[in-house]
């Protein structure tokens, strides 16, 4: 991995995104990765590749001042939702609009956004919203008994590209444990049963005892780019199921990258992150545990992990989505930006249903009657 570097204030000044050919705004395209102009043509290369998106100490975010912050973008503005409280962000010519996590028009001004960590990667945006769309229609398509509301998010600009914040976590765990383990061992045993006449017989049976012997010591695992949401405005399970990440053709962050979407702040920081990922950490720790211990069951009594070198990126992966109501429920469709996969949640429209449950007997004696007739 790259050497840990703490995180720094951004050098680069971030500018509105000019076309210096002719002055009208241009936006990141993603067929070809370039910002372009869509008024003369122009188009510019974003440089940068994985290589240079670095790691950040963990230890020394923890010291980290608030004049280390910065903007996504020198003419970032930013607007919370007063329905989830999602906070979007935001460059001209984009509008905040419709709130994408709930589907509620969103009415309050927009403002120049706060300061925030700067991100250290960007995984952009691969399909155009275009693409997005004509796959959200066919898998629209297959939904035989999804509501009209659903059926909204066909219309064009129903889904908005918008930039999902992620932590990845690097860390070595050193565990000391203390348990006891457990070994089968079969024994035969002779014991007496009353038979069919009521008369006493010895009979024997495999009784299969465990035998414990105490064992402790230590493991060690190094967890290499853990990944883990920072928003709580998306399900878990969705975002899960939105992998595989092509994240070897992550580019460090750009501000270009943002011009013509919006970007998600985090809602769970770098330390709650961080937490998150000891909880997963530990269920693969039991496992070597277990593993190390050996024997056919194990009973561990004491478990003591630390964690040393640990690093984290601050990343920014690519997705369209979209929300709408329906009976008082909010559902979200999300699409994969780099490969186009859709998940998502989808409520029954009950009329449909009834209409096909009284539809199939009409069309049954409209059969009969057919071949009924033909057989008179």
């Amino acid at each position: 991995m790259q050497t840990p570097n703490a995180p720094t204030i951004a050098q680069e000044a971030h500018r509105h995104f000019l076309c210096p050919s002719c002055g009208a705004d241009r936006l990141y395209e993603p067929l070809d990765g370039f910002l372009s102009c869509s008024h003369c043509g122009h188009k510019e290369e974003i440089p940068g590749s994985a290589a240079e998106v670095q790691e950040r100490s963990f230890e020394q975010y923890l010291k980290i001042r608030p004049e280390q912050l910065t903007y996504l973008a020198a003419d970032a503005l930013e607007v919370r939702c007063q329905s989830c409280g999602a906070m979007i962000t935001f460059t001209s010519p984009q509008v905040a609009g419709k709130c994408d996590f709930c589907g509620v028009q969103i009415v309050a001004e927009p403002k120049a956004a706060d300061p925030i960590l700067t991100p250290g990667g960007v995984l952009p945006f691969h399909i155009t919203q275009q693409q997005a769309q004509t796959g959200l229609r066919s898998w629209l398509a297959e939904r035989w008994f999804a509501p009209n509301a659903l059926k909204q998010l066909a219309q064009p600009d129903a889904i908005d590209g918008v930039y999902l914040p992620f932590w990845t976590y690097d860390a070595n765990a050193l565990t000391y444990y203390s348990a006891d383990r457990g070994e089968y061992h079969d024994v035969t045993e002779s014991y007496l049963a009353t038979d069919v006449d009521g008369d006493q017989v010895s009979k024997s049976r495999e009784m299969r005892y465990t035998r414990w012997v105490p064992a402790s010591g230590s493991v060690s695992r190094w967890f290499d780019d853990v990944l883990l949401a920072a928003t709580v405005s998306v399900p878990h399970d969705h975002l899960e199921a939105l992998k595989p990440w092509d994240l070897e053709n992550l580019k460090p962050y750009n501000p270009g990258f943002l011009s013509g979407f919006k970007a998600h702040r985090y809602q769970v920081d770098v330390t709650q992150g961080f937490e998150r990922v000891r909880e997963l950490a530990a269920k693969v720790i039991v496992n070597d545990v277990r593993t190390k211990i050996g024997g056919e069951v194990q009973m561990i009594h004491q478990l003591a992990t630390h964690y040393s070198g640990i690093t984290f990126k601050y990343l920014l992966l690519p997705v369209y989505v979209g929300a709408y109501r329906f009976n008082g429920k909010v559902y979200q469709i999300l699409v994969n930006g780099r490969t186009g996969e859709i998940q998502g949640v989808r409520p029954y429209s009950l009329w449909k249903i009834a209409l096909l449950l009284l539809t199939i007997p009409l069309f049954i004696l409209i059969l009969f009657a057919i071949f009924g007739r033909w057989e008179l």
